[in-house]
């Protein structure tokens, strides 16, 4: 058997599918093996991720970040000192949903500290919004009357005008 005829059946039998049988997620045994190695890290579940944003919502969510779950202590950074107290005092009814949420194990404390966000922001759905709580800044009010002042229909401009705000609000909310 020529060079060309062996490396092709070793390729063939290595991609044969029984090593592909045996493969775990990343994040499977990543921890384990870290740990055997004496390297300590806190590794965040990324469903926790999830889960806190489902049971917090869109504002509080583009407000904060889970970066740690240690000893049934959810550790999460909150973007300053404003909505760590607000969240400080809603931390009972937080805790209770998330756990209603998260079915892995029971958080029994969360401890909020000013730090830095670092995620994509949440997409937020329009039947989940109020738009009248978030009246327009004045220079969002005019450039939105300047982008229609074009327009003759009425009812049109109405519709546009209607889009352009919840579009500006949504933006904003998910900064």
């Amino acid at each position: 058997m020529g060079n060309y005829a062996k490396n092709t059946a070793m390729y063939r039998r290595r991609r044969s599918g029984k090593r592909q049988r045996n493969l775990q997620k990343m994040g499977d045994f990543l921890q384990k093996v870290l740990r055997r190695k004496k390297i300590l890290l806190d590794l965040m579940d990324h469903d926790i991720l999830d889960t806190w944003n489902k049971a917090v919502g869109p504002q509080i969510s583009a407000h904060t970040n889970p970066f740690k779950f240690k000893n049934g202590t959810l550790f999460v950074n909150v973007s300053d000192p404003a909505w760590m107290q607000q969240l400080r005092f809603m931390k009972q009814e937080i805790m209770n949903k998330v756990n209603l949420e998260w079915k892995k194990e029971e958080i029994k404390n969360i401890y909020f500290s000013i730090g830095d966000i670092h995620h994509t922001p949440v997409k937020t759905e329009d039947h989940n919004i109020d738009f009248s709580l978030y009246p327009l800044k004045e220079r969002d009010k005019r450039l939105i009357r300047e982008n229609l002042s074009q327009i003759d229909d009425e009812e049109l401009k109405d519709i546009l005008k209607e889009v352009m705000t919840k579009e500006m609000i949504k933006r904003r909310l998910n900064e």
